[in-house]
């Protein structure tokens, strides 16, 4: 038995050895994905020639930019996409989904959401939850939503009906990653499905995917199945923990091209100083499909842990893994904080501080967040949040490396369930 086990409770370290035998297998498969992923990032830098010079950045208009081109060759060509934007001026994943979106939408048009109703903060950006100003609804852009049936799943027959019911439908939305909802997030392949559902019906929409917390989670990307266009954060798996801001725009050229020009200006693509971030894009990028590893690693021990201890879990530690989210369910309010403080003082940063339930910005309800990370909002680095409402479900994700997961997990465990 390894020391730092030694002091918790016999039962727990029994409990642990028993997962981490459990676990050994599924974490073999991971370590395969991470293994293939690298190779093709690997092949991305050595096909575009990446030297010291490129990770210089540029200043003031950030013109004649070579690393920044480079970099967003790569991104394409992971992707496997025509194009890709991807920049500091980004401020967030919520930022690139509405540049992405807004660079398309125009009055008149609608936004149909095929998986259900997208998270808070996409809901500020639409304009039904907030008091935001600038918002698509009062750029008179409509917007729909197909609701999920009682598993969780999209109900195509209902989403058949509105896509046949409305001609003004220019963009339909996929939301891969649940959330704060009880839904499981969507592997790759029930995306696939869902681009040629639509596809069959109204060939001529834009598919666009909102890709947060899945860079490198499965073998393949939504892209690769023909989806427009796509989004995520750079502090999120893209960044590994290495970028401290941006996010990524992927997809067709003139689609791409419209959310550069809404993000900067028309005609100014070639604009935007990258001083001081490009070393940290390129060497996050290169190290994401390793780091992500790390972090689903942690989640599968997470879950299998949990369900040891009789929580509802999801997903499951063996089921299929298609982002870094971990969920799991307290039903009561007091072992959820409780749970979350010990995340967070079990975190490198900031551990001494104990996190209380507060408003947040885009948000509904009050919500509980753990979050000693280098960089802050990194949901790539462990973290942990959720909104303090019913069913009282705690959203775990991220872990720049196993270990770190399993100390924090197992204490947070050990608080809730030994200590008295």
């Amino acid at each position: 038995m390894t020391q730092w086990l030694q002091k918790f409770p016999q039962e727990l370290q029994d409990k642990v050895a028993k997962v981490e035998k459990k676990i050994q297998p599924q974490l073999d498969k991971i370590d395969q994905q991470v293994l293939n992923n690298q190779a093709r990032v690997l092949d991305a830098f050595r096909k575009f020639h990446v030297a010291e010079e490129d990770l210089v950045g540029s200043t003031g208009y950030g013109y004649d930019d070579v690393g920044r081109d480079k970099l967003e060759n790569i991104y394409a060509d992971y992707f496997k996409t025509e194009a890709a934007l991807v920049r500091p001026q980004l401020a967030s994943g919520t930022h690139a989904i509405t540049t992405s979106l807004m660079g398309q939408l125009r009055p008149g048009d609608q936004l149909l959401y095929l998986t259900g109703m997208p998270y808070d903060t996409i809901q500020q950006v639409i304009g039904i939850a907030g008091n935001n100003t600038n918002t698509m609804k009062e750029w008179g852009i409509d917007f729909d939503y197909v609701p999920l049936t009682d598993h969780g799943k999209v109900d195509y027959e209902e989403a058949q009906a509105k896509l046949a019911a409305n001609d003004n439908i220019k963009i339909v939305a996929i939301q891969r990653s649940r959330g704060y909802a009880s839904r499981n997030s969507f592997t790759v392949a029930e995306i696939k499905d869902m681009i040629t559902f639509v596809r069959r019906i109204r060939p001529e929409v834009i598919i666009f995917i909102d890709n947060c917390y899945g860079e490198f989670s499965e073998a393949e990307e939504a892209t690769f199945y023909g989806a427009d266009i796509m989004a995520g954060s750079l502090f999120k798996n893209a960044g590994a923990g290495f970028a401290k801001t941006g996010a990524y725009i992927v997809g067709k050229k003139q689609l791409v091209e419209n959310a550069a020009n809404r993000l900067l200006m028309p005609g100014g693509r070639d604009e935007g100083a990258t001083y001081y971030h490009m070393r940290d894009f390129f060497e996050g990028f290169f190290m994401a499909p390793h780091t992500t590893g790390q972090a689903i690693k942690g989640m599968i021990f997470t879950s299998a842990l949990l369900e040891e201890m009789g929580m509802n879990v999801s997903p499951k530690w063996n089921e299929p893994r298609t982002d870094v989210v971990q969920a799991v369910t307290f039903g009561k309010r007091d072992p959820m904080i409780k749970f979350c403080q010990t995340i967070q003082h079990y975190s490198p940063l900031n551990s001494f501080v104990a996190p209380i339930p507060s408003t947040m910005d885009n948000y509904a309800d009050e919500v509980i967040m753990a979050s000693g990370a280098f960089t802050e909002g990194s949901t790539i680095e462990l973290s942990s949040d959720g909104p303090l409402r019913e069913p009282y479900s705690l959203y775990i994700q991220g872990g720049l490396s196993t270990e770190h997961v399993k100390i924090a997990i197992t204490n947070a465990v050990n608080e809730i369930f030994y200590q008295k």
